[in-house]
């Protein structure tokens, strides 16, 4: 028998990514999410920051002038 074949499945790969992202990268929230959910929140942790950046390079070089 070959023990791998149950091992190394899509859903196992996804809990464990999402298990990893979460403790290393995102902090965890409060509660239970969907998937979906889970990653629509990763993308927004990432992307706010971004955006915030951008609106104050914005706002400084609108000043500058």
């Amino acid at each position: 028998m070959n023990p791998t074949g149950d091992r190394f499945t899509g859903e196992r790969f996804e809990k464990g990514l999402s298990v990893t992202l979460n403790s290393v990268v995102f902090r965890s929230p409060g509660q239970d999410l969907t998937t979906t959910g889970g990653y629509i929140e990763m993308v927004s942790c990432v992307t706010e920051p971004v955006l915030l950046g951008l609106a104050v390079t914005a706002l400084r070089n609108r000043v500058k002038r």
